[in-house]
């Protein structure tokens, strides 16, 4: 494969294309697309396409090439090529085209942030319970998304063709705590395969029914969508995924409830919530795994089952998040305090000296 600076890369503006010169990058102009153009080598002949160009660019993600492929973007050797799988052949310049980025369709609402960080590339915040990450439905605006689209606004670069905050890992909507969100389209492919080859540090604290024995451990047991409730994950026995969480605890108040720290090895949909309650310690006011009144709950004063029964959200925090810098490499660690509600649960029970 030769490239110069991945390969002969260009930009395109409305009316010109203008050559970078030989130090460049290939971050485009405001309004003007990007244009990639690759000479395949002997070594890269029979590769996927989309595979091949994703590699040889490096800033732009699979699925975003992939979906550029099929919406006629791409040449080679000046002929259209439309099908992402196929093969490379030696010697051939391909040309993929990655049009100037659009507004994205979530409205920018300004709303308050928590911001722990924030540079071109990234921000990292502090998310309250409550606030949903993506619009979905039933939840078309007042997200974070549309939060970040007015805290952000031009400094978006695109990402998938869009001006929009790259979600690269979410929180549940009444799970607080450490995000990270890209804002450009190199941070966003980093940061995906940061997670996705776990090369990164996550704890959550974790107010837990009753006290885990041993006090410290782990649950290896693949998550997936429960079998007849599909709102539901659960550990499956068949099509489930690995998952596995470390925990520890931190604190225990008699035999009624425990503040457990958790270290996510995989990240599973609801996987602490799903292997607490699995091992028989669902979160506190989890409103989809704490199916029954707790037995532990008898260990408590009836003042304080009363108002833990009363929480009206999973008592879970997404206390620390450590990964390296997707364009620096510099290694970042950020932690975010308890939040008011999950601290007077804790003062409570310490008052009420249990």
């Amino acid at each position: 494969m030769i490239s110069t600076p991945i390969t002969a890369t260009r930009i395109l503006s409305p009316r010109t294309e203008n050559p970078l010169p030989p130090t460049g990058t290939a971050n485009g102009t405001p309004g003007a697309a990007t244009i990639f153009e690759i000479t395949a080598s002997a070594a890269d002949a029979g590769n996927r396409l989309d595979r091949f160009l994703a590699g040889a660019i490096g800033t732009v993600s699979r699925s975003r090439v992939k979906a550029l492929i099929e919406a006629g973007q791409t040449s080679r050797d000046g002929t259209p090529v439309t099908d992402p799988s196929e093969s490379v052949r030696a010697g051939a310049a391909y040309r993929l085209v990655q049009p100037a980025a659009v507004d994205a369709a979530p409205q920018a609402q300004s709303m308050p942030l928590s911001i722990l960080f924030e540079d071109r590339h990234l921000i990292v915040l502090d998310k309250p319970a409550g606030l949903v990450v993506h619009p979905a439905p039933g939840n078309q605006d007042g997200t974070l998304v549309n939060a970040l689209l007015a805290h952000a606004g031009d400094e978006l670069t695109g990402i998938g063709g869009e001006k929009r905050p790259g979600i690269v890992h979410r929180l549940d909507k009444d799970t607080s705590g450490v995000m990270v969100v890209a804002k450009s389209e190199p941070a966003h492919v980093a940061l995906s395969a940061a997670f996705a080859e776990r090369d990164l540090e996550r704890s959550y604290l974790a107010l837990a029914w009753g006290v885990p024995s041993p006090a410290a451990g782990e649950v290896d047991a693949p998550v997936g969508r429960h079998p007849t409730d599909r709102k539901r994950m659960a550990v499956v026995a068949r099509n489930g995924k690995h998952a596995l969480t470390r925990y520890a605890t931190e604190r225990a108040w008699g035999t009624g409830c425990a503040l457990l720290r958790c270290r996510l090895a995989t990240g599973r949909t609801h996987q602490i919530r799903v292997h607490m309650a699995h091992l028989g310690h669902p979160l506190v006011g989890d409103p989809v795994y704490l199916r029954r009144i707790p037995a532990a709950a008898r260990g408590l004063s009836v003042a304080s089952r009363d108002v833990l029964l009363a929480f009206p959200r999973q008592a879970l925090h997404a206390e620390t998040l450590g990964f390296r810098h997707p364009v620096t490499g510099e290694t970042l660690r950020f932690s975010a305090p308890l939040p008011p509600d999950m601290k007077e649960l804790l003062a409570l029970l310490e008052r009420n000296g249990e």
